[in-house]
């Protein structure tokens, strides 16, 4: 039996046709448009989705959806897309599909669709519990207990970006101050880049990226760390202390058997990861948390699509 993804992110939509056991048939990705309005970018996504079907010669017996904002699970439709042109108020996605692709369609936000993939076909296919961190522009995630997605309300439980690890920190997108997210995202970690470039503080910095600090990416600034730019080292290791705070704060609360960083930041690397570990074994006192992995994802920039393949197929995981 053949399942649809599509995964809808500002500036493209990932697309795959694939089976319940993460298999991939075909996958591509359509710009997203989103300034044509929610309607022109469903439609898009129906039509590309029935061209891929009569490629595969035969059609999705459902569709897994996720976008990036709050969701009306129960609905299928979409609150709020905060960075999506009219935000999306309102719109019934599940319907408008639906009725285009003659099958039932679910949707998901995006985050809570990458951690269903990696539990069902990534590193969490062997726990029952398990914290999924996407550190990218945003810093989002979800949460497996039991062996099942844990949704909550509107489908929005999981925006572990959103707890405070530093009260009367920076103030957060979100508008609470403090957030993991305002601390230790992709954004967060080069505007401390920037800073240091144009205050003379990091040179090696400033050579790999040609001067041009509107250039800087934090795999640049691992870079720079790794060829022993102190400054730019701390920052690094700065904001990995506040993503473990993030973490032990769960393992605390959860104690997990898994905890997986995915996502363009996690790309940082051993730096971020030992940091991590570390500063869990430093803040959690109350068990042992040796047996608590913390590992990079498997899936990389598929967890979406393949996510959007269990929500589909694999119902029981919810």
């Amino acid at each position: 039996m053949l399942y649809a993804a599509a995964d809808l992110g500002g500036t493209n939509v990932a697309l795959a046709l694939g089976e319940a056991s993460g298999r991939l048939r075909l996958s591509r990705s359509i710009p997203t448009q989103s300034h044509l309005g929610p309607e022109s970018v469903l439609e898009r996504i129906a039509s590309e989705i029935l061209a891929m079907a009569c490629e595969a010669g035969e059609s999705p017996a459902a569709l897994g959806m996720g976008v990036p904002g709050l969701i009306d699970f129960a609905r299928g439709a979409t609150l709020f897309l905060p960075n999506l042109p009219t935000q999306w108020r309102g719109v019934p996605v599940a319907e408008t599909l639906s009725a285009r692709l003659n099958c039932p369609v679910y949707l998901l936000n995006d985050a809570r669709l990458a951690a269903l993939g990696e539990f069902a076909f990534g590193k969490g296919r062997s726990v029952r519990t398990m914290v999924f961190f996407t550190l990218g522009t945003g810093i989002g995630g979800g949460l497996v207990i039991g062996g099942r997605l844990h949704l909550g309300a509107l489908g929005a439980a999981g925006e572990i970006g959103h707890q405070t690890v530093l009260p009367g920190g920076p103030l957060c997108g979100c508008g609470n101050h403090g957030c993991l997210e305002a601390l230790a995202s992709g954004p967060a970690i080069t505007a401390e880049g920037v800073r240091l470039v144009r205050a003379g503080l990091a040179p090696c910095l400033h050579e790999l990226v040609a001067g041009d600090a509107g250039a800087i990416t934090p795999r640049h600034m691992a870079q720079a760390a790794q060829a022993g730019e102190q400054p730019v080292r701390d920052a690094l290791v700065r904001a990995a202390r506040y993503l473990g705070i993030g973490a032990a704060n769960l393992v605390t609360a959860l104690h997990p058997d898994l905890i997986v960083l995915g996502g363009g930041v996690a790309g940082i690397g051993g730096l971020l990861f030992d940091t991590v570990r570390e500063t869990v074994r430093e803040r959690v006192r109350m068990f042992p948390v040796d047996q608590v992995r913390i590992e990079p994802s498997a899936l990389g920039d598929q967890a979406g699509v393949l996510g959007g393949i269990a929500l589909a197929g694999r119902r029981d995981l919810l």
